[in-house]
């Protein structure tokens, strides 16, 4: 399955209830798994974003749905970018040749 990284930014609404973060994750975590996404990792970080994740989708529709249902209960806000595996860059570099 393809990978994503999403990176994530607190709303005014998700920042005012930080302690409920990972408490939030955790359900975000059970709803994207029902969709058929895997969260292999995520990350709580410093600088231009306030999370980081790793996601496994089956498809960019099936991902772009489910990030916008957790974007819309307004806690944060997502910037996703396909990630691609050293083999999945072989065989870009292949057909590119």
């Amino acid at each position: 399955m393809p990978n994503y990284v999403t990176l994530m930014n607190w709303t005014e609404q998700g920042i005012k209830t930080f302690e409920a973060t990972v408490d939030r994750a955790d359900a975000a975590d059970a709803e994207l798994n029902a969709a058929g996404i895997k969260f292999k990792d995520i990350y709580w970080t410093i600088g231009a974003y306030d999370m980081v994740a790793i996601l496994e989708a089956p498809d960019e529709e099936t991902l772009a749905a489910s990030l916008l249902k957790l974007g819309a209960v307004g806690n944060l806000r997502t910037s996703t970018l396909r990630a691609f595996t050293a083999d999945e860059m072989r065989g870009i570099i292949a057909k590119a040749s």
